[in-house]
């Protein structure tokens, strides 16, 4: 026997393929069983209650067909395997039904529809549920980044641009910063979540069906916002996972920007911030360390997140539009791995910034050193002087310069030294009264009143309108979320 003879009398010679049952066939089962399985049967109860509600199919037979639905639906899926007879769990689940009801009336089940229009459906009923999962994580951190902001209004400490100190400000601004950025990741998501939570149901393969359904009634069984109202966009379209991708993405890179941070600031060389026990880990050899393992593994986890999303949008490029493989079994795990990842850092950041102590006293210390109030020098000759602002600044350039090359901090310099370097650019002669405040951090904050300022005041009024808003997303989030499960309940529970 050649290798090629005894390849084939391993592989079989008709479909399917041994290596394609073991490499494509066994994994996409695996994959709908785990993810697809309880939202294909919501789908087959709203389209049987529609087929009824249309006299397509008679009562006593919808009544058989919601009856044997709901008792295959109760299987437990540990228990289901791959079996080579059936291409998929679709067709394995309706063999089942077949099982309780009869294979003929089970048959009458997909009339009006197709595993095209039912597939899309159920691919987005399972990205909602993800959404969803992923802003209540996402509201709880905004909640916990406002606590903590609340208590760090007047909590100084240095603000840094290209690596470098640059300002005093105080931790409740930056805070505030993480949080509204964080809102802005929330408004994408919601934006992703609006267009995938739309109904695909009666699209059937691609140009409807000549059966006379109703799709606004799936639609509203399913909980769905609105039908895509072209069969073929319904089918061929998928901005849906582009924007789903998309929003994963860019959520995982602004909070890995913020978690770098963090790392930064538990070291020990830095000592703002204490990671609460709970979340370090102390070394197998080094007794003395406090790992702060949490922060480091969300860091990790929002790259595994953002590469399944990035994978996601990659498989789409340049592929037909139309009912395609590339859009569905093999895409579809990197989006609920990227959300189930994006949802992990989204708790283990909660977890970590709820219980984080800081040292306010060090981040205060700090904030006096580097220079980083020299800028209140120009400001304060340009304001209270009259000196051009490009001649101040080469003022407090100038004294700057002195300052790293002696050695010193802005504070270390007496009054009549500052005097005697600013003589040799202006005639202006500083109070001590000035020069204490120029060098105070405190007063470097305080007086930045502007809107958006770290001004304490100011940090307070942002903190209470957001707090305010915050309330209110939570509550609109809660009201959908007991909309959404009241309308599965009816679904499941639906009486004919």
């Amino acid at each position: 026997m050649s290798k090629l003879e005894e390849f084939i009398k391993n592989e079989g010679s008709a479909f399917p393929g041994k290596t394609y049952v073991e490499e494509l066939l066994k994994p996409v089962f695996n994959d709908q069983r785990d993810f697809l399985f309880h939202v294909m049967f919501d789908i087959h109860r709203a389209h049987v209650i529609m087929l009824e509600e249309q006299n397509i199919i008679k009562t006593d037979e919808a009544r058989e067909m919601l009856k044997g639905i709901n008792k295959v639906a109760m299987t437990d899926i540990s228990q289901i395997s791959y079996q080579p007879q059936f291409e998929d769990l679709f067709f394995m689940m309706e063999a089942k039904i077949g099982e309780e009801i009869g294979s003929e009336l089970a048959g009458k089940i997909h009339i009006g529809r197709s595993r095209n229009d039912m597939g899309v459906a159920m691919y987005r009923l399972v990205l909602r549920e993800h959404f969803l999962e992923l802003l209540q994580s996402a509201y709880r951190l905004s909640d916990a980044l406002l606590e903590q902001a609340e208590q760090h209004t007047e909590t100084y400490i240095t603000g840094y641009t290209h690596t470098q100190p640059a300002q005093p400000t105080t931790l409740g601004h930056y805070l505030l910063a993480i949080y509204d950025v964080l809102q802005r990741d929330i408004k994408r998501l919601w934006s992703a979540y609006e267009i995938v939570n739309q109904s695909s149901l009666g699209a059937a393969a691609l140009t409807t069906t000549g059966f006379p359904i109703c799709r606004t009634r799936t639609c509203e069984l399913l909980g769905f916002d609105k039908i895509i109202e072209n069969s073929y966009d319904s089918i061929g379209g998928a901005d849906y996972l582009l924007e789903t991708s998309s929003a994963l993405m860019t959520c995982m890179v602004n909070t890995g920007r913020w978690i770098q941070d963090f790392l930064q600031h538990v070291t020990r060389e830095f000592g703002s911030f204490y990671v609460a026990d709970p979340y370090v880990q102390v070394s197998s050899i080094m007794p003395q360390k406090r790992n702060p393992v949490s922060i480091e593994h969300s860091r990790s986890i929002a790259s595994s997140a953002y590469g399944d999303a990035l994978a996601a949008m990659n498989m789409i490029h340049n592929t037909p539009f139309g009912d395609i493989v590339d859009t569905e079994d093999d895409l579809q795990p990197h989006l609920y791995r990227a959300f189930t990842n994006a949802n992990r850092v989204m708790k283990l950041m909660h977890a970590v910034i709820k219980t984080l102590k800081v040292n306010d006293e060090h981040t205060k210390k700090m904030a006096n050193k580097s220079s980083v109030t020299i800028t209140e020098l120009a400001d304060t000759l340009a304001r209270d002087y009259d000196i051009s602002f490009r001649k101040a600044h080469s003022v407090a350039s100038y004294i700057s310069k002195k300052t790293i090359s002696a050695r010193k901090e802005l504070y270390e310099w007496k009054i009549d030294e500052i005097n005697d370097m600013i003589s040799g650019f202006v005639g202006v002669a500083l109070t001590e009264q000035e020069w204490k405040k120029i060098i105070s951090p405190e007063y470097f904050v305080e007086i930045r009143s502007i809107q958006g300022g770290p001004s304490p005041k100011e940090v307070v009024r942002m903190i209470g309108e957001r707090k305010q808003k915050l309330e209110i997303h939570m509550e609109d989030y809660e009201g959908l979320v007991e909309k959404l499960m009241n309308q599965r309940t009816k679904l499941v529970e639906y009486s004919i």
